[in-house]
């Protein structure tokens, strides 16, 4: 299969887009929180309850997933609730996953 080149696609910002993508997934313990957050919105004891970590290694990384613009936050007392907020990304990590279990599996 032949895949064209998309005029603009191989452009230096779109290839340092895409390396900050890597980089904000290339962390197990962030790609473990974009797939519980795929579930829904979650507080970090939420989160503590469905990954075995400190509370401060989450909200390490919760923060690196909010600053790149991963998940998204409110305030509901002294809760603090995450959200997915950039799809490409759950797509992306889906994709990868899916298609790494897929291979697994195979072998």
């Amino acid at each position: 299969m032949v895949v064209e080149a998309v005029e603009g696609v191989e452009s230096d910002e779109v290839f340092e887009a895409a390396a900050e993508v890597f980089r904000v997934m290339s962390a197990p313990m962030r790609l473990k929180i974009i797939s519980c957050l795929c579930n829904g919105e979650k507080n970090v004891s939420q989160l503590l309850e469905e990954i075995v970590t400190t509370q401060p290694n989450m909200s390490q990384h919760l923060n690196t997933l909010y600053q790149a613009g991963v998940i998204g936050k409110r305030r509901e007392g002294v809760q603090i609730f995450y959200r997915i907020v950039n799809d490409r990304v759950v797509t992306l990590c889906r994709a990868v996953c899916t298609q790494i279990a897929i291979e697994s599996d195979l072998k």
